[in-house]
């Protein structure tokens, strides 16, 4: 006999009805949606979900994990479902506006989180790799893999899997390595009225295969009648990543918010010995956004390394959370984060290492670098190891500093404006990890895109 466990219950005396409502008013529109010929199993992984989701609330900044990040503003909204624009005028003109990659070759694209055929390229693809959608999945591959990550479970990543419409899915058999970078675009389209999507990515590298994969997730506005102002955006993804022996994974994941965007995103790995895993995370703009980064391993001498970079201005608010599970020995995990923060904006960062005893030889290491750019500009950090094994090499730190007077001045001496000179400097802080992104074309967009951030 099974027992469903649900979260702790809340005392009515601190429950917020608005929370209650809000959810239950995304619930009651993700219901209306199902795959077509849903089997089974995949009816009840989002029965499942959407009870977890019933039984919770949105986190405050009561939460610990929560509590440099007001999420308040949701509350406030109404959210439509985003509907299924298909390969609409206004979709197709945007994408020939520069959002395909050429080095790409292969490549999906996805309109409110569902699959838009006619902007996608899945066509000469390698023997043994696998890219489409979740229709064009073996059934027992699908449900081996779906919503099976290990790690904690979470109101949002249970709402986007009650909401299960649309998977994006890359598959690599055994001894498959795909030189070419797989691009995965999900595009979320914002009118007059406030609406959400959930975006859903589902990879594997089976053993001894090697993928290079370019997630991007970008918010566009969609032109409203007598220009009335654009409404809000709330984007809720979830990325499952499965890297199995001696396998390689190269991702690269891509967020550029748009003004008055929420985005909400979850990237839960799970490394089988010996298996190597890259991920290059960088997020420009959006009124609120936070990545959940959980990895957690299952077999020996796995090797492990993050880069992230967070750009924001304004009043906006950019939140990383990260939790590296490392199991077994001879382990390698590095971390390196960056926050270049304008204005008022508020940057946080929460990274947490865990090294049990079962552990020993681990090389762990995580560096949190951030540039304040204006007075007002505000970062929180919290890097973290909990270690109980007695025979590892592992270090964690933060720095948090301000472009240096000496610098501007030393490169305006060269006939270099000032404007040009802190856009110089915060473009090589951001090189570090923009560098690591195998694109030209996309890192050369990346740059332009840091640079028009910087303030005159």
């Amino acid at each position: 006999m099974t027992m469903e466990v649900f979260p702790p219950a809340v005392s009515d005396s601190l429950l917020d009805l608005d929370k209650d409502a809000f959810l239950t008013r995304l619930l009651n529109q993700l219901n209306e949606i199902c795959l077509s010929k849903e089997p089974s199993w995949l009816e009840q992984v989002r029965t499942n979900a959407t009870k977890w989701v019933r039984h919770s609330v949105i986190p405050t900044t009561r939460d610990e994990e929560w509590r440099f990040t007001d999420l308040s503003p949701l509350r406030e909204i109404s959210f439509a479902l985003g509907s299924n624009l298909g390969s609409s005028q206004i979709a197709m003109e945007s994408f020939m506006e520069g959002l395909g990659l050429p080095e790409a070759t292969h490549r999906l694209v996805f309109i409110n989180g569902v699959l838009t055929p006619t902007l996608s390229q899945t066509s000469d693809l390698p023997s043994g790799l696998h890219v489409g959608n979740l229709d064009s999945l073996e059934d027992s591959v699908a449900q081996k893999y779906l919503a099976q990550f290990d790690g904690t479970r979470d109101v949002f990543s249970d709402l986007n899997t009650a909401g299960l419409n649309d998977v994006a899915v890359v598959w690599a058999g055994k001894n498959v390595v795909v030189e070419d970078p797989i691009q995965l675009l999900f595009i979320s389209l914002v009118g007059e009225f406030p609406t959400f999507c959930q975006p859903r990515c589902l990879v594997i590298a089976e053993g001894n295969s090697q993928i290079s994969l370019i997630e991007e997730h970008i918010t566009l506005n969609t032109p409203s009648p007598q220009n009335e102002p654009m409404g809000a955006g709330l984007n809720n993804s979830v990325t499952e990543i499965w890297v199995h022996e001696n396998a390689q994974v190269n991702h690269s994941r891509i967020v550029l918010g748009g003004d008055h965007s929420f985005d909400i995103g979850k990237t839960a790995v799970t490394q089988a010995r010996y298996s190597r895993y890259s991920c290059n995370a960088i997020t420009i703009g959006g009124k609120i956004s936070r990545h959940n980064l959980e990895l957690v391993q299952t077999g020996e001498q796995t090797e492990t390394n993050l880069h992230g970079l967070t750009v924001i201005a304004q009043k906006q608010l950019g939140d990383t959370h990260s939790a590296i599970t490392l199991n077994y020995p001879y382990a390698t995990s590095k971390q390196l984060h960056k926050l270049i923060i304008g204005d008022r904006a508020h940057g946080v960062f929460n990274g947490k290492i865990f090294v049990p005893k079962s552990a020993q030889l681990t090389d762990a290491s995580q560096l949190n670098r951030n540039l304040l750019l204006s007075s007002k500009a505000r970062v929180d950090t919290k890097p973290q190891l909990e270690i109980t094994a007695d025979n590892v090499k592992c270090a964690h730190g933060a720095t948090v500093s301000q472009l240096q007077d000496d610098e501007i001045f030393y490169l305006q001496s060269r006939g270099i404006g000032e404007t040009e000179a802190r856009k110089l400097l915060v473009n090589a802080f951001a090189t570090e990890v923009i560098n690591l992104i195998p694109l030209a074309s996309l890192r050369e967009k990346l740059l332009k895109t840091v640079s028009s951030l910087v303030n005159n």
